[in-house]
């Protein structure tokens, strides 16, 4: 299934706006597992089988896996979701961005290698270095906007032409990039006044926010300012306050807890 309709039937199936990141860090991991071979598969695949009903997305990030070798891992986790949990979506985090040959083999790593439903990416190189993504109509192509790290304000919010570049990139990313359908936008929890107005230039496009839990995003805020029409429209990250919410043998079970409070927290404001 193509990547839009699959995530929002999830969204529907699973009444849920909640998309787990996958960032395995070892040295948090429960001490059983620490030690053990396999460990990055066996807890990420652990906290998949755990939550994965109570998800509409997944989202690994390539970083946590590749500097720890584990690019096999990442792979089999991948393969894992689709075979076991099919129609919950999975988002690549890879935020690649680059131009000619090299931007077709980013396109190929992420949905031939890894089989990922979507991709995260960097737009600021222009259209042509996302092409090769665009051109795969059944995957989704997610671009960064207003990123949630204080920082994000260097570029991102500079005027231009009367407008914050961010609003300008949300402008164009609708009204030119988005013609197979299969665009969404990055745009932080950290900024929900600017969550907001991305929402009212790009319409019912679905937008991903990182930055609650550990970056401290307010849920209410988020879903005041970001929620579509229909009072979905959000893939609402969270990975280190659901995947360490436990540290002994039960972690998995921790997680699902930590994954179903915040869903619920989320339906709560959702349809007000």
């Amino acid at each position: 299934m193509h990547f839009m309709p699959s995530l929002q039937q999830a969204w529907i199936r699973h009444d849920s706006l909640v998309c787990v990141g996958l960032d395995p860090e070892p040295a948090r991991f429960p001490a059983h597992l620490r030690e053990a071979p396999d460990a990055v598969f066996t807890f990420c695949a652990a906290i998949v089988d755990a939550t994965a009903d109570l998800v509409c997305a997944f989202k690994p990030q390539i970083a946590h896996f590749a500097a720890l070798r584990a690019e096999d891992a990442l792979e089999r986790l991948i393969a894992h979701i689709h075979a076991r949990h099919p129609g919950v979506p999975v988002i690549l985090d890879a935020k690649r961005g680059d131009i000619g040959s090299t931007a077709q083999h980013y396109a190929s790593e992420a949905f031939e290698r890894y089989r990922a439903d979507a991709v995260t990416l960097n737009p600021y190189l222009g259209r042509d270095s996302i092409e090769p993504f665009l051109q795969r109509a059944d995957k989704g192509v997610i671009l960064l906007c207003r990123t949630s790290n204080p920082g994000g304000a260097d570029f991102q919010a500079l005027d231009c032409g009367g407008q914050p570049l961010y609003l300008r990139v949300a402008e164009t990313i609708a009204r030119d990039w988005n013609g197979h359908g299969n665009c969404a936008l990055v745009t932080g929890a950290t900024w929900p006044e600017e969550l907001g107005k991305v929402r009212a230039v790009v319409g019912d496009m679905p937008l991903l926010v990182p930055g609650i839990g550990a970056q401290g995003g307010d849920v209410e805020a988020v879903l005041r300012h970001g929620r579509d029409a229909a009072g979905r429209g959000l893939l609402i990250s969270s990975s280190r306050a659901i995947l360490y919410a436990g540290s002994d043998e039960d972690f998995a079970l921790a997680a699902r807890a930590a994954t179903s409070e915040l869903r619920d927290t989320i339906n709560r404001y959702r349809l007000r």
